[in-house]
């Protein structure tokens, strides 16, 4: 099981290396064209993919360091990082959706209309198509193997789809004398950002504090109750380590069961739940009814 997890974690580093090889792609083509096109729009925006890297290179370190061991630091091992990685993440995102918030404001104070050469809006258009694709990719990677910070980092992947939509509208508009279309899909893009970033620092944290959905306690306590030998369940909890679950029960049982009869039970309830919910670990405690 546990060998099972760190190859998932292992896959898991894939996505990362392949957002981290976009990024540094796509943020020197941006820049390069944006300065001979003269597109200020497009050189930002290769500026933004610039500053992704170091969210997807905090990805991958801690996805690489949830991989070690437990040691006698982590006796439950270094799960957590991936938590950590996902938190991080959400800061830089919000840095970069701020900043996109900053420079549409004072677009509109230096009140700038010259149309750059179309050429940076089909730049904007293709690098758009390149980040949506990767979105997908890692998406369905990180629902394969349950990892939140690579969720985390497909949820970039598409903010930073929508800046390059963003930066082409500004583009065109600014080829048919709009230049106000500019900072107002700049506001729209950069409260996306914002928004994402928010929702991930928001489940992150929900993660770091031990948080855990209450419709799950209640779908394991059923499972535990449905067991044969299960009189009660006295206690129930449970939380996450990266994309592992631990779950902690109370159980009662006949006071009339030998120790072996009461034993056999609890193990029987670790493995209906490992089995029916994939859940990582169960620590059972037995009580008498």
């Amino acid at each position: 099981m546990n060998q099972e997890k760190y190859d998932q974690l292992k896959l898991g580093e894939r996505g990362a290396v392949i957002s981290i090889i976009a990024y540094i792609i796509l943020s020197i083509i941006k820049f390069l064209i944006g300065t001979s096109a003269g597109s200020e729009a497009l050189r930002a925006d290769g500026l933004n993919n610039a500053t992704d890297i170091v969210a997807s290179i905090a990805v991958l370190i801690g996805l690489r360091y949830s991989r070690k061991p437990a040691d006698q630091d982590h006796p439950y091992g270094h799960w957590k990082a991936e938590s950590v990685a996902s938190l991080l993440a959400s800061f830089i995102m919000m840095v970069v959706g701020i900043q996109v918030l900053y420079n549409a404001i004072q677009s509109v104070f230096d009140g700038k209309t010259q149309a750059p050469d179309l050429i940076s809006a089909w730049t904007g258009i293709g690098a758009a198509i390149v980040m949506y694709l990767v979105y997908r990719y890692n998406k369905k990677l990180a629902q394969k193997i349950n990892s939140q910070s690579l969720m985390a980092a497909a949820k970039d992947n598409l903010s930073d789809a929508w800046v390059s939509i963003g930066t082409v509208v500004g583009i065109l508009g600014a080829q048919f004398y709009l230049p106000w279309l500019d900072p107002l899909t700049a506001v729209i893009v950069g409260l996306l950002i914002c928004k994402t970033a928010w929702g991930i620092f928001i489940e992150a944290s929900h993660y770091l504090t031990d948080g855990f959905d209450e419709e799950l306690i209640e779908s394991y306590e059923k499972t535990v109750l449905d067991l044969p030998g299960v009189k009660g369940v006295k206690d129930i909890r449970a939380r996450n380590y990266g994309n592992n679950t631990v779950v902690d029960v109370v159980i009662l049982v006949r006071s009339t069961l030998d120790i072996k009869q009461a034993h056999d039970i609890s193990s029987e309830v670790e493995e209906e739940l490992m089995h029916k919910h994939e859940v990582y670990d169960v620590h059972v405690h037995v009580e008498p009814n």
